[in-house]
Formats: structure tokens, sequence, C-alpha cells
């Protein structure tokens, strides 16, 4: 039997992606190389949204190239996209697909073979699923490179996904996640004649799969946030009440700089909208520091976001400059030692918020979603509450595996999630 690995960077629509790959390949009668296997073929999903990215693409195309010699390699994805020549330079790359080819990416290793559907039936070592649902942006942030990269908005139908999805739940997973690259942006991709769909629909229409556990909404801006989406992900029978909303930065003068579409009011009447229809709604988010002329008083506006907030979790990245996005072009660059500090600053306070935000919910009743055992953390297991709070579960002289709905009193409280004990 052949083999395949998959290395994958980057955001989950490049983790959907990677995995339609993986269940094509399998059809097909390959199987996944084990480690220190050698593949017959290797594809590296690359991502170039910030200098670090570009670089960890490289490393992993050369150490697949390295470790598998003789083997197509086959290189897609944002930075494929982006420097396809520089790719093509690199010994023992076979092949190099772009983003607006991808989904054809095995047409064009095996021309002469019959080529499964694009499309997930399982998500490896995950017990959510997250099912792209819309590809492309047409906001052109300042910093960002991606609408060069991964083109204008577009959108799957309804019934594409529907059908995605009911052979997710059919195949043991509990949770769904919906994603894309600007999810608000879903359309349905309607027909000529036909009227578009919105966000909101998408949900209604997942949320009654029969046999759904929980139904979550990837990354959204705060704007696009209508009263329709907050309806319909408020008063669902399988929504999860938590949400990761895109802050960037908490200075107006930032955001208008970024060319983002809400102010720092919008994005905490969002935040307020939902905590007051269900108080224990819970916000995640993405913060970039250093940004192009962000003085001191617009880094302590980001912090005061975060403090008002209570974030349950905050992605951090330092400002990335990003060849021809109007960014680069700006003055007053951020000196590094500066963006260091900032850097361990929003940590730190990331850490405290979590463990404030953590410290509400003790001697609650929660059901978790079990994931993984972590080897740092013996006789536990990891999940998830459904407002996305971090427990910890003591499975020593328990049956408890991953993929489980566990009941838990949520006894203590660590630097690295709740405690919980099964009440079973």
């Amino acid at each position: 039997m052949k083999k395949f690995k998959i290395a994958t960077l980057g955001c989950r629509t490049n983790q959907y992606e990677s995995q339609a790959y993986h269940d094509q390949l399998e059809t097909m009668g390959y199987s996944q190389a084990l480690p220190g296997e050698h593949a017959d073929l290797c594809i590296v999903n690359t991502c170039t949204v910030t200098e670090s990215a570009d670089s960890n693409s490289r490393h992993e195309i050369r150490s697949l190239i390295r470790e598998n010699p003789n083997a197509k390699v086959v290189i897609t994805g944002c930075f494929a996209e982006r420097q396809p020549d520089l790719i093509r330079q690199i010994e023992g790359v076979t092949h190099v697909v772009s983003n607006k080819e991808k989904e054809k990416l095995l047409d064009f290793v095996f021309p002469e073979e019959e080529i499964p559907e694009f499309s997930i039936k399982n998500f490896d070592a995950h017990t959510r699923a997250f099912v792209k649902v819309q590809d492309g942006c047409n906001s052109y942030c300042t910093y960002c490179i991606i609408p060069y990269v991964r083109g204008r908005s577009r959108s799957r139908s309804i019934p594409e996904v529907l059908k995605e999805v009911e052979g997710l739940i059919s195949n043991g997973f509990k949770e769904i996640v919906l994603t894309g690259i600007n999810i608000g942006d879903f359309d349905g991709n309607p027909a000529e004649g036909t009227d578009p769909k919105c966000l909101a629909d998408l949900v209604r229409a997942v949320d009654n799969v029969p046999g759904l556990s929980r139904l979550r909404v990837s990354s959204i801006d705060p704007d696009e946030v209508d009263e329709n989406l907050a309806d319909a992900i408020l008063n669902g029978k399988n929504t999860c009440h938590s949400m990761h909303l895109v802050l960037q930065s908490g200075s107006n003068v930032i955001l208008k700089r970024m060319n983002r579409k809400y102010t720092r009011q919008i994005f905490l009447d969002t935040v307020e909208k939902m905590k007051a229809a269900s108080p224990q709604f819970t916000v995640t988010t993405d913060v970039i520091v250093g940004f192009p002329g962000e003085t001191d008083t617009d880094f302590a506006e980001t912090l005061d976001v975060m403090r008002e907030v209570k974030f349950a979790k905050v992605h951090m990245f330092p400002y990335s400059e990003r060849a021809k996005t109007r960014a680069a072009l700006m003055p007053n660059k951020v000196p590094q030692n500066i963006m260091k500090e900032r850097k361990r600053t929003v940590l730190q306070l990331t850490e405290q918020i979590g463990y404030e935000l953590r410290e509400q919910y003790l001697l609650q009743e929660a059901e978790v979603l079990t994931e993984s055992i972590d080897v740092s953390h013996p006789g536990k297991i990891m999940g998830h509450t459904r407002n996305f709070l971090p427990v910890w579960i003591d499975v020593t002289d328990r049956s408890i595996e991953s993929n489980q709905v566990v009941k838990v009193l949520l006894d203590s409280n660590t630097a690295h999630g709740l405690i919980g004990i099964p009440l079973v």
C-alpha cells in the first residue's frame, strides 16, 4: 500500500482542506505514513500570514523532501500562491498548486485516475470537526496578505454543507465548527435568479441536523453579528454560547489604520448584547501588537478592552510586515524591543483574565466534551465546556475516553484550566 504525508500550517481552513486530501487519498487506497515511514506522496499546505509562517512553511517543505527521497512533493496554500517561483527552485518539489486550484490538487498528481470528491468524512486527531463554508476575503485590511492569495469571497451552498455535516455526525463527531476565511461574508453561493442566504440561515440549518450535539461559529468580525445571527446562536438547540470575535486592537485610531470596519464601541456593544442575553456567554479573540504607529496610549486601550471583556482566550500576533500591503508602506514602525515587551504584557494579561473568568464558574456543574490526554498532565483528560472553558478531568480509575460528553463539578481552577470532578 502506498503511503502519504500531509503537513498543514496556518488556519482552520487549511486544516479542513488537508483533511479533504487525506480522505481522498485513503479512498484511492493510500494510507498515512507513520512516523519514520517513507511516503510516496507528500503534500505541504502552506501559510503566509506572517514572516514566521513563511519560515515554517519552507522548513516543512525541506524536511519532507529530506526525509522522503524520491517522493512526489506537492506544495499548495498561501505561501505557494505568493512565492510559487521561489518554491519551484527547491530541489525535490514536483508540483506547485495555486489556491484557486486547491480542490483539484490530486488531479495534477494523478491525471489519469478518477479522483474522489473533495470533502471530508473525518477530522483526524480531533473530536470537533471544522467545516469550511466560505473562502476568500473582500475586506483588504491594510496589514493582511490573505485577499491577494485567497482571492475574493465565495461560499458553498447550504445543501452541500449539510451533506458533509451529516456524514461527519454519522462518523461519530459530536461538535461541528463552521469556518472560513471571512465567514461573515457567507451567501450560500446563490444560483442566478435565486436569493442569497446569510450565515444565520446556515447556522439554523446545521443546528437542525439530527445527532448534532454542539455547533460553533468560527472567527467573525463584531459588526457582522447582526440581530438575525445573534438570534440563531443564542436561541439554537445545539449552538454553543461562545464566539471568536476578532478585536485586533482596542484603539479606534489603529482600527481605522488597519481598515477594520468596526470601532472599539461596536466590539464592546456586540459582546454586551450576547452576554446580556446569555450571562455565561464567553468570547475569544485575536490581538495584533506593534502595528505601525501604535503608541503607548493605543496599546493601553487594547489592554483596557481585554480587562473589560475578560476573554476566555486571546490569540496574540506581533505585527509582521507583508510586502504589497498598505501597512508595509506606513511610517512609525514599532521597534522590536517595544513589540517584544507588548507581547509579554498581552500574554501575561491573557493568563490573568482567563483565570479570573474561570473563577466565576467554580462549584458549578457543566458538560465537558473530552478531547485528548496530555502527557504533561498524567491521569487527566482535557475538554471544553459548551462555552469553551478548558477543563481537566481526572481519569484515574475511570473509563473516560476522548469524544465523550461528561458531566462534571468544576471543583478548582489552575493556570491551565478548571479541574472537573465527574458526576457519575
